[in-house]
């Protein structure tokens, strides 16, 4: 993975808590430059369909729940090798088992309410982001 963009959110624990000016300067921090970034509320048909990939997994259900169940934080963001960087930053999905100073383990609640999504691909950056900003994928192909 080298690619320059990658795609974030702050979900929906994290907003309310008002951590998203403390997970934004830990992002600048790390070099990221933001690139596009907007709040909004998923409907529970746009979270079915972001997360429908784990459609078949027992925790679908409360996943959507509770990514519906308040506002959120989406973002684009460039820097070079942005994926696996960002992945860095972000830690384990369990904060439990998240390195110190990364923001799940700052931040997050549980496995199910970590603080943030992050792409796992340059490809998935690519969709996620076109999920939520319709000129990502133009932006990409102008850095690459």
């Amino acid at each position: 993975m080298n690619g320059r963009i990658t795609f974030t959110m702050i979900k929906p624990g994290a907003v309310a808590k008002e951590n998203i000016g403390p997970i934004l300067k830990i992002i600048n921090e790390k070099g990221f430059h933001i690139v596009a970034m907007r709040l909004t509320q998923l409907s529970t048909l746009q979270a079915q369909t972001f997360y429908a990939v784990h459609k078949e997994r027992p925790f679908y259900n409360s996943l959507v729940q509770s990514m519906t169940s308040g506002p959120i934080v989406v973002a684009l963001l460039e820097k070079d090798n942005a994926v696996e960087d960002y992945r860095k930053i972000i830690g384990a999905t369990d904060p439990a088992k998240a390195e110190e100073g990364t923001i799940r383990k700052l931040f997050a609640e549980s496995v199910e309410a970590n603080a943030v999504h992050g792409s796992d691909s340059d490809e998935n950056a690519i969709i996620e982001s076109d999920f939520f900003f319709n000129h990502s994928e133009r932006f990409y192909k102008s850095i690459k």
